[in-house]
């Protein structure tokens, strides 16, 4: 076999996600845990997709998430809402956690192989914790409705049960 060959294999080897996770939307779960991180997990895995990021978005919705891989730092500048960061290992486990990272920020992990970007809370909800194990997963139900951005609080109102009567 041609060494520069084998060179490039391994270089490219180290530039791409794991192979067992898909591009498809995904499902992101710590298995330490037993919780789930994200249930519609979208993957940014191309140049653009990864310089792009969340930028443009208006909010991330609870159970939602981005994975930047590969990736090893990321910023907040002229993002509208905060976020938390998860630096995942090329064997998927947690390296570092950053709680609701602000707009103009940067944040790094050397040592980290990819990102999860996700809703502000969801690693304090979760009690995920550096060292934890994450798997990803096909998303399981069929069409996903499009969600908004602008939802209403959850819960129900003064004077209203859980149906919504008063």
């Amino acid at each position: 076999m041609n060494p520069l060959l084998g060179l490039a294999k391994g270089v490219r080897g180290w530039f791409s996600p794991p192979p067992s996770v898909s591009r498809n939307p995904q499902q992101v779960f710590n298995v330490t845990r037993g919780t789930i991180l994200a249930a519609r997990l979208e993957t940014a895995g191309t140049g653009a997709a990864r310089r792009k990021g969340l930028l443009g978005r208006e909010c991330l919705l609870p159970g939602e998430g981005l994975w930047i891989a590969p990736c090893e730092s990321v910023h907040t500048f002229f993002m509208r809402f905060p976020i938390d960061l998860l630096y995942l290992d090329r064997k998927l486990r947690v390296k570092k956690v950053r709680h609701c990272v602000g707009a103009w920020r940067m944040s790094a992990c050397l040592t980290a192989h990819s990102v999860l970007e996700l809703p502000a809370g969801t690693i304090a909800s979760t009690r995920t914790e550096r060292g934890d194990s994450v798997e990803f997963a096909p998303v399981t139900t069929g069409k996903v409705s499009e969600l908004s951005c602008t939802v209403s609080p959850s819960g129900p109102s003064p004077g209203e049960d859980e149906s919504g009567s008063r």
